[in-house]
C-alpha cells in the first residue's frame, strides 16, 4: 500500500538571530567567488527537486495505473480540495502535478468542495460526481468518516482508485476507509506538539478553537493539543463554533470575547486555519487581553505577527506537497 506522510510538523518559531539579522541598514556585500558557486548550487538543487517532483508523479501514475506506463491507458487524475486559503495552496500544487499528468497523456481535474457548511452530504456528492465523471483515481480528504465512508466504498467498488490527502489517517490505519494511501500530516501529533508548546511557553489555560467540530482532523488537532498541554501541566479545552463558522471572523471574535469574559485567566487559543488565527487576535486586542495565540497554517499576517511576537507558532501543514 502506497503511505506517504508529509513531515507530521513545522512550528515556525523567528529566533533571536534571525530577528537581529532583519533590523538595521547594512551595506550589501561585495559578492565572492564562494557566493557564485553557493548560487549555483542552489540552482542545481532546485533543478534536483524539480527532477524528484516529476519523477514522484510519474511513480504515482505508474500505481494508479497497476503498473502501466504513464499515458499507457485512459487515465483520469481528480482531486477534491476545500474551500479556503490553505486549500488555494493545495490547488497550486495540485495544478503543477496536474500539467505533469495531461503532458503524460493522461487527465488532470481539480473538483471544489464549495464551503464547510454542510461537509459531510457535500463531500458525498462530490465522490459521486469524480465517478459520474469517470475519475480513474481520486485524492479525497475525508473529514466526515460516517458520510464518506460507504460513498468512498461504492467508488472503489466503481474501479476507482482512491487516495486519502490532509484528512482521515486514523479511519485508515483502522480500515473504516479503504484507500491506496495518504498524504498530509499526522494531525494528532502536531496537536501533541502544539499543546506541549503553549504549556512550556508560558500558557497555564488554552482552549482549542474548533470551528469545524467533527472532522476527523479537527477532533485530532484538538484531541492531541489537549493531551500535550495537560502533560505539561497546563490545564486545556476546546471552544467549539457552528461548522458555519469557520471563517466567520465576527462569530469567532465574538465567541473568543466571550470566553476570556467568562474566564479571564485563559491565556492561550489555539486555531485551525490562517483566517481563524487573524480573527483570534483581534479578539484578543478588543478585550485587552494577552493571551498567546499558536495554530494550522501559514500566511503572511501570521508570518508578521510572528515577527512581532504576538503569534506564538505556526504549524505548517505543507499544503503544496499534500496538492
Amino acid at each position: 500500500m502506497l503511505h506517504k506522510k508529509l513531515s507530521w510538523l513545522m512550528l515556525v518559531i523567528l529566533l533571536v538571530g534571525l530577528l537581529a539579522g532583519c533590523g538595521g541598514d547594512t551595506a550589501a556585500p561585495a559578492e565572492s567567488e564562494a557566493d557564485t558557486a553557493s548560487d549555483a548550487a542552489v540552482v542545481e538543487e532546485s533543478a534536483s527537486e524539480e527532477a524528484v517532483a516529476d519523477a514522484q508523479v510519474e511513480e504515482d501514475l505508474v500505481a494508479q495505473t497497476g503498473g502501466e506506463a504513464p499515458g499507457a491507458g485512459a487515465v483520469h487524475v481528480c482531486a477534491i480540495g476545500g474551500a479556503d486559503a490553505f486549500f488555494s495552496v493545495v490547488k497550486n500544487g495540485a495544478d503543477l502535478a496536474g500539467a505533469r499528468v495531461e503532458e503524460a497523456g493522461s487527465t488532470y481535474t481539480w473538483i471544489p468542495l464549495p464551503n464547510y457548511d454542510n461537509i459531510g452530504p457535500d463531500m458525498v456528492k462530490l465522490i459521486e460526481q469524480a465517478v459520474a465523471q469517470e475519475c480513474t483515481s481520486l485524492a479525497v480528504p475525508v473529514w466526515d468518516g460516517a458520510a464518506q465512508a460507504p460513498a468512498l466504498a461504492a467508488a472503489t467498488e466503481a474501479g476507482v482508485k482512491v487516495f486519502m490527502y490532509n484528512s482521515g489517517l486514523p479511519l485508515l490505519e483502522d480500515g473504516t476507509v479503504v484507500a491506496y494511501g495518504y498524504y498530509g500530516t499526522d494531525e494528532y501529533k502536531a496537536g501533541l506538539a502544539a499543546g506541549e508548546y503553549f504549556a512550556t511557553h508560558g500558557s497555564s489555560n488554552v482552549r482549542c478553537v474548533n470551528t469545524q467540530p467533527g472532522a476527523v482532523n479537527w477532533q485530532q488537532r484538538c484531541g492531541g493539543l489537549i493531551e500535550g498541554a495537560t502533560a505539561n501541566g497546563a490545564q486545556a479545552d476546546e471552544l467549539i463554533l457552528p461548522a458555519e463558522s469557520f471563517g466567520d471572523a465576527a462569530a469567532i471574535s465574538a465567541a473568543v470575547q466571550a470566553a476570556l469574559a467568562e474566564d479571564p485567566t485563559i491565556d492561550g487559543f489555539a486555531t485551525g486555519s490562517s483566517a481563524d488565527a487573524d480573527a483570534v487576535n483581534e479578539a484578543i486586542q478588543a478585550m485587552g487581553a494577552t493571551a498567546q495565540t499558536g495554530g494550522w497554517d501559514v500566511s503572511v499576517n501570521v508570518i508578521e505577527r510572528i515577527i512581532a511576537g504576538d503569534q506564538l507558532f505556526a504549524v505548517d501543514q505543507q499544503g503544496w506537497y499534500q496538492g
